[in-house]
């Protein structure tokens, strides 16, 4: 498998702010539940929703892979592909604390982010654009656009 880059950015502060919650349901879950089984439940829930929230988004994998710029969260039930030959124009972009982190639909485009504002925003042939949240926004310009100049 020719491989021209590969980078996991750490999504640090979801993991902390996910694990406080965890670790708080948990310390909460005998002191609220202690007589009340339909606490027990839900607390349980909870907990067992944020495992799987911190499962999927705990970090952003991205790598250029066989002519395909590849990301995926965490353990990589979520994930998109991008044909290199599809890209038209790729540069770095610094995006806005309100974007926030996660998948979301920008003035921009869709962004897929774990962590800190920069991205690199790519845009396709089709006209879709998309922001991909890094924190090497240019070493990642530079393997796409040396992608793009190889040939396919």
């Amino acid at each position: 498998m020719s491989m021209s880059y590969h980078h996991t950015q750490p999504g640090t502060l979801n993991r902390v702010v996910i694990g406080a919650i965890i670790a708080a349901d948990l310390v909460a879950l005998p002191v609220l539940g202690a007589d009340e089984p339909e606490v027990v439940w839900v607390m349980l829930a909870i907990g067992a929703i944020m495992v799987l929230v911190l499962a999927l988004f705990h970090s952003l994998t991205v790598e250029i892979v066989r002519g395909e710029l590849r990301i995926r969260f965490g353990v990589g039930l979520i994930r998109k592909r991008f044909a290199i030959g599809e890209i038209v124009e790729v540069h770095p972009i610094r995006t806005r604390w309100w974007y926030g982190w996660g998948i979301r639909l920008t003035p921009h485009g869709w962004l897929f982010n774990v962590s800190g504002f920069d991205a690199v925003k790519i845009e396709l042939a089709s006209g879709k654009k998309y922001l991909i949240g890094t924190d090497q926004p240019d070493r990642l310009r530079a393997a796409i656009e040396s992608a793009m100049k190889r040939p396919s």
